[in-house]
Parts: structure tokens; C-alpha cells; sequence
């Protein structure tokens, strides 16, 4: 039987039913006494106990606590146990026999817990019993009054049972069969002797026991039997379609499926059950037809379940942005007008616009979406149980200001860590048949270890501890409130960043930040302090995610240069939490760069129009000069980058054309691809459209440009 549980030094609390509070009136809460009271703190006494009576109702619950306070200086368990009946079929329920069952059973129980909750918190220890009833969990004939209140004390001590966790104070719910004053008159008397409350006790005792880990239980006992109930689902069914209207016959049409208990799940909180209508949208998005919902809420725990699922390949995708996209992004991540030199990430007619190279996350992150994860064959995934733990991006080149890439996503590995099981899922992003950019994402799923399977892999993006000294350099960023609000425009639409009643769900007192738009501020202040944001020298990037972080909390990168590799980590400025732990940026040497060619200009329609116009110029260039009086300098990109520069210099001497930057300044920069160029000189494009909609981007005195009309149409005449 093991060792006798002692309560030396606690303080107990006990309403009701003859207990050490007692308003001592008839079971129907009629009259009031202090026999039952006081009899009961006698037989203490006479046991070598310590007690005190209350004789106040439980409705003046402050006063309550008090005589335990007064008496003894402090609180540490509390066990609700007042109740009275007013039995009465629906139809003749009185407004007073229901409000006189809900102030006793439910608001006594609230109020005497109120009273003493802040004093267990102070503590960091309390015990709370409730006591509901079979009534209140399946419900009896003529004690409706009585089932509502039973039932909501169960409701209380659940969510009771949720905010005290972290102060150590666990709340447990019994639902008894026994004898009491309440049930001597209904019970015949060989019954009321078998289920007297000493075959109850004994459980109350355990659960109060300050070695007791139980926290938000329900157990029925009584007779000496004990048994916990839980509750239990069916997988159910969708029942609508996308962008259509729900029927009702589309609930005829799945009721057998809805009520269906085989192979039933299991959920034990909110977080879980908020997850399966997470999991139903993403599945109509998907899908868009009515179907049977086959995802199962737990996750299977075999090897060789888990093992099969290892090279899985998931459907391929295509990830389609433009620049807004790209720019949306940075914004997203922090980048700003206030700093001039991150114009380059939000403003698309800037001369060297870039995408930043964090985006390329934002392009694969759509294999993390939907029912991507949750269609692995041999995982069963709950979305409700998957946190990102780490994060490694590749890129083979400089992200295009905006294109069309194809994405494919394979299950590299699955390790087993005790406590959770970690996916490894590799996706690899390709221009026609270029690899572009590979992510890693490590998802943890919490509660699915302990399988056999194997912790390590070599496959794993390994994450590299910080160096031992102080950081080389620190750069901060706040985030603004709304932070989240605009990252999720990038495609994480997790209410979880947004709504503050589902972080409440999961155990957040707001919306927290995105975990990889934290990475993109990091990333940011990485490439601007160690590369001078140049997006060419940006290689690869890895990171381990330890901490939320909330919008409007400032975010300070600590860096570490070695070579080539930027050793970094993130803390919140307010509460120095890292966040961000164990990460690197590892950059393109600069011999590298100065060494890699753009593409040769043979390649290029325009070439040909600039070298005819500059043999035109020959013959008429003193005329050109003249008119125009200016100095061009033209970028003419291919893919999204630059891939040659071209100056016509109609200020100088006869006027010239070579190919190369300004020698000097320009008067004016134009931005435009090669082909829009040459749809340009052919007529078929305005250049104040192209300007306008942003395929003819200028900078300097755009004014000029209009000049250049002139050129192109009555010099080149190719």
C-alpha cells in the first residue's frame, strides 16, 4: 500500500454537506444551523486535528476563506462540496428553484475559490476539488436546475485547471455516488449504507495530496469503485463545399459517417479540437468538394509507420509573385524608407531593386500548408501538435524580383527525441530546370516519440553554437504592433498571429509573432551589417527557434564574424529571452562575386538597337546634342537581374554610346528588361505605360526621358 499520505501543515477547506462549513439547513436549503458544523470539527479535534466551523453560505465566499486565514494563516486546498436540491420537472421549475441551485452549486463554488485563489498563486501551491454529479454529465429526469449547475462546475474546473498549472495549482473534478442529507430521503436505505461518503473520501484525499500530478480529471466513485471519464469524438465529416453554401441534406447525406464512434479520437483540450476545424478548412481549400474527413487525431507511434514515411515525395507546386510580393515581404520583415539603404527591397524603381533572400522560405512554405502534412502516408499528424523547430535556407543564386518557381518537397528523415518526433522535410525550388533556393524545415510533433526510431541524421542541417566572447556587432529592431498582421499578408495565415481568442486557446495572452518573420528581421540585420544588404553575397542561412516573441517587442541580433560565416542570435530587448539560438549566415566570398560575369550581351535583342544607334549617331550626333543635352545610363535586366549596361551620352562632344556604366554621372538611369526594351523602340509599348506600370522604372531627372522618344524612333529605324 506504500506509505501513509500525511497533510502536516496544510490547511483544508471543506463546504457543505456536514463539512467544516455548513449552514446547516434541510436539504432543500431551507433553515440554518450550526449542528452539522460543528459536529464534524469535534471528531477532528478528537483525531488530534485542528479545526474551526464557518457557518456563513458559500455565496459569501470572502468570509469563508477568512475563518481559514484567521484561524490558521493560510490556504492550501479547497474542496467545494455545498449543494442543495430542488428537484422538479421542467415544466414546473420555478424561477427560485433554479436561481437558488445555481447560486449554491455554482456560484458558491466560484466565489470561495475566487477567494482563495490569489493566496495559493502567492504560495505557488493550491488543491481544488469540485464536485459535480452523474446528473450534470448525463443528465436525469426532473433535475434540470441541478444538471446545469452540475455541469458548468465541471466546465469552471477545466479552465481552472488550465490557469493554475503554472502556479502549481491543480483543480480535479469528482462526480459521487454517497449518501448524503441530499440523497437519504431519495435512496432506499441499504443503497444509502453502501454508498456512504467514506468509500468517496479517500479519493478526494489523494487528488489533494500534494505528490498528486493529476490536474483538470473527471472520476465518477462511489461504492468503493473509481473510474475517469474523458471525452470522446467521431472523425466526423466535411460537409461543404468551397464558396458554396452548407445544406442540410449534406448533413443527411454524412450523418452515418458523423455519428460514426470506430476509430473515434480522443481531444483533452481546446487547442486540439480548434486544430480539426483548422485542418477542415485547409482540406476544403485543397479539395473543395464534400468528403469524408479520414485524419486521425493521433499520431501513430510505430517504427516502422514513421520509417515508411521516409522519402515521400508531396505533390509538386508552383509559387507565382511579382514584385509586390517580393515588396510586401520586406515590409513584413521590418524593412523600412527610414533606412535609405533598404529602398532597394521596397521600392521597385530603384536601380539595384532586389528580393530579399529570406523570401525564398515564403516560396516553399506552401509544402508546410494545407493537407501537405497531414497526407504523409504511415504519420498521422494533429497540426495542433507541430511546431517549427529549425530552419535552413539555400539559395544557388539571387532570388529574381519576381518569376514563377516549382517547388518539390520530400521527406528527407524522421528522428525520434523521446518527448516528440522531428520531420525533416526538404524542398527544393527550381526555375525550368535551375535550382533556385532548397529549404529545410524541421517540424517537432509534440507527444509522438518514443518510438525506437533514430535521433540523429545526416541528412539534418546541423545548428552551430554561438562562440564563447562578446558579439562583434548588435543591431536592433521594434517591431511594430501590427507586425503580424502584415507578415501573414506573405501567406502564413495562422490565427494564431491574429486572433486573440485562438492565442488564448493556445496558451498565449496574444497573438504572437511569426517565428520566420523574427528569421527575416535577423537575416536583414546580418546582410546589412556584414554584406552592405548586397543580395549576391547572401549563401545560406540556419536557425534554431527557442522562444515566441510578441509584436511591438524590440528584436536585438547578436553577431559573430569567423571567415565567411556569421555566427548570430536574437533576443528580445525587454525580457533578454533568446529567441533565436544556435544560427548562421554563411556569405559568398567577395572574390566570388567580383569573379561571376552576367550574361553576355550577345544574348540580348537590345545589344543590337544600341550598336545602331550609335553607328546613327556618327552621322547625325552634333544635331542629337543639341536637342537633348543629357547623359543615359540603361540597365537592361533578363530573369529579373541586370544582365547589361548600356550609356548614350547626348551631352559630350558628337554624342556616343558604350556599353558599361556612365563615365561620370547620368542624368538619368532607366531600368527595363530586354524584352520590353525592345517592344519599346518597335512601338508596341508606350514608355509613359511602361513607366506607369512599373516595366519601365527611371531614376534621376525622369523628366529627360521623354526625350528619348525622339531617339528611338527617328534614329534607331532598325
Amino acid at each position: 500500500m506504500g506509505s501513509l499520505l500525511r497533510f502536516d501543515g496544510r490547511v483544508v477547506l471543506v463546504t457543505g454537506a456536514g463539512g467544516v462549513n455548513d449552514l446547516g439547513g434541510d436539504f432543500k436549503g431551507v433553515g440554518k444551523g450550526s449542528l452539522a458544523a460543528d459536529k464534524v470539527v469535534e471528531e477532528i479535534r478528537r483525531n488530534g486535528g485542528k479545526a474551526v466551523a464557518n457557518y456563513d453560505s458559500v455565496e459569501a465566499g470572502e468570509k469563508v476563506v477568512k475563518t481559514a486565514l484567521d484561524a490558521f494563516g493560510r490556504i492550501d486546498v479547497v474542496v467545494n462540496n455545498a449543494g442543495i436540491l430542488r428537484d422538479r420537472s421542467f415544466s414546473r421549475i420555478s424561477d427560485e428553484d433554479w436561481d437558488i441551485i445555481q447560486r449554491v452549486h455554482l456560484r458558491g463554488s466560484f466565489q470561495v475559490t475566487r477567494a482563495a485563489w490569489d493566496h495559493m498563486k502567492k504560495q505557488n501551491y493550491g488543491r481544488i476539488i469540485m464536485t459535480s454529479s452523474a446528473s450534470g454529465i448525463y443528465g436525469n429526469f426532473g433535475q434540470a436546475n441541478y444538471s446545469a449547475a452540475k455541469l458548468g462546475i465541471l466546465g469552471l474546473a477545466n479552465t481552472l485547471a488550465i490557469e493554475g498549472r503554472k502556479n502549481n495549482i491543480h483543480c480535479n473534478t469528482i462526480a459521487p455516488n454517497a449518501g448524503s442529507r441530499m440523497t437519504q430521503t431519495v435512496l432506499p436505505e441499504d443503497i444509502f449504507e453502501a454508498l456512504k461518503p467514506e468509500y468517496v473520501a479517500p479519493l478526494v484525499l489523494w487528488l489533494c495530496h500534494e505528490s498528486c500530478e493529476e490536474n483538470g480529471g473527471l472520476f465518477e466513485v462511489g461504492a468503493g469503485w473509481i473510474g475517469k471519464l474523458r471525452w470522446e469524438r467521431t472523425l466526423g465529416a466535411i460537409a461543404r463545399q468551397r464558396n458554396q453554401p452548407m445544406t442540410p441534406e449534406a448533413v443527411k447525406a454524412n450523418w452515418k459517417k458523423i455519428c460514426d464512434f470506430s476509430n473515434a479520437s480522443k481531444p483533452q483540450n481546446i487547442q486540439e479540437s480548434v486544430a480539426s476545424m483548422i485542418k477542415v478548412l485547409h482540406k476544403i481549400d485543397a479539395e473543395g468538394g464534400i468528403t469524408t474527413n479520414h485524419t486521425s487525431h493521433e499520431t501513430s507511434t510505430a517504427t516502422s509507420e514513421f520509417t515508411g514515411a521516409i522519402g515521400h515525395k508531396l505533390p509538386s507546386f508552383s509559387s507565382a509573385y511579382t514584385e509586390l510580393e517580393t515588396i510586401m515581404y520586406a515590409l513584413g520583415v521590418g524593412a523600412s524608407v527610414k533606412d535609405p539603404k533598404d529602398l532597394k527591397f521596397v521600392y521597385e524603381g530603384s536601380s539595384d531593386f532586389s528580393c530579399l533572400p529570406t523570401f525564398g522560405v515564403i516560396i516553399a512554405q506552401k509544402s508546410m500548408m494545407g493537407e501537405g502534412l497531414t497526407e504523409i502516408p504511415g504519420l498521422s499528424i494533429s497540426l495542433a501538435k507541430v511546431l517549427h523547430g529549425e530552419q535552413y535556407l539555400e539559395l544557388y543564386k539571387p532570388l529574381p524580383r519576381s518569376g514563377k518557381l516549382r517547388c518539390e518537397a520530400v521527406v528527407a528523415d524522421v528522428l525520434d527525441k523521446g518527448s516528440g518526433v522531428v520531420i525533416l522535410m526538404d524542398v527544393y525550388s527550381y526555375s525550368g530546370k535551375e535550382l533556385i533556393c532548397y529549404n529545410q524545415f524541421s517540424l517537432f510533433l509534440v507527444g509522438s516519440g518514443g518510438f525506437g526510431g533514430k535521433r540523429t541524421s545526416e541528412k539534418l542541417k546541423v545548428a552551430v553554437a554561438i562562440p564563447n566572447r562578446p558579439p562583434d556587432a548588435v543591431l536592433r529592431d521594434t517591431t511594430s504592433l501590427n507586425q503580424a498582421a502584415l507578415y501573414r499578408l506573405s501567406g502564413d495565415w495562422n490565427p494564431l498571429h491574429i486572433d486573440p481568442n485562438f492565442a488564448s486557446l493556445a496558451g498565449f495572452e496574444k497573438p504572437i509573432l511569426h517565428g520566420l518573420c523574427t528569421f527575416g528581421f535577423s537575416a536583414r540585420h546580418v546582410l546589412r551589417q556584414f554584406a552592405d544588404n548586397d543580395v549576391s553575397r547572401f549563401k545560406a542561412i540556419k536557425s534554431r527557434f527557442a522562444k515566441p516573441v510578441y509584436p511591438g517587442q524590440t528584436l536585438q541580433t547578436e553577431m559573430w564574424k569567423e571567415g565567411n560565416r556569421i555566427h548570430f542570435q536574437t533576443k528580445v530587448q525587454e525580457t533578454g529571452d533568446i529567441v533565436i539560438s544556435n544560427a548562421y549566415v554563411d556569405l559568398v566570398p567577395t572574390s566570388d562575386i567580383s569573379a561571376k560575369t552576367p550574361s553576355e550581351s550577345g544574348e540580348l535583342q537590345s545589344t543590337l538597337v544600341f550598336e545602331e544607334i550609335g553607328r546613327r549617331l556618327k552621322d547625325v550626333g552634333h544635331e542629337v546634342v543639341k536637342k537633348v543635352n543629357a547623359v543615359f545610363e540603361w540597365h537592361i535586366t533578363k530573369g529579373g537581374d541586370i544582365a547589361a549596361k548600356w550609356t548614350i551620352d547626348l551631352k559630350n562632344e558628337c554624342g556616343k554610346v558604350y556599353k558599361g556604366p556612365a563615365k561620370g554621372s547620368a542624368d538619368t538611369t532607366i531600368i527595363i528588361s530586354d524584352d520590353d526594351f525592345m517592344e519599346v523602340v518597335l512601338g508596341k509599348l508606350d514608355p509613359q505605360k511602361a513607366f506607369f506600370s512599373g516595366r519601365l522604372k527611371a531614376r534621376g531627372n525622369i523628366m529627360l526621358s521623354q526625350k528619348l522618344q525622339m531617339i528611338l524612333k527617328d534614329y534607331s529605324k532598325l
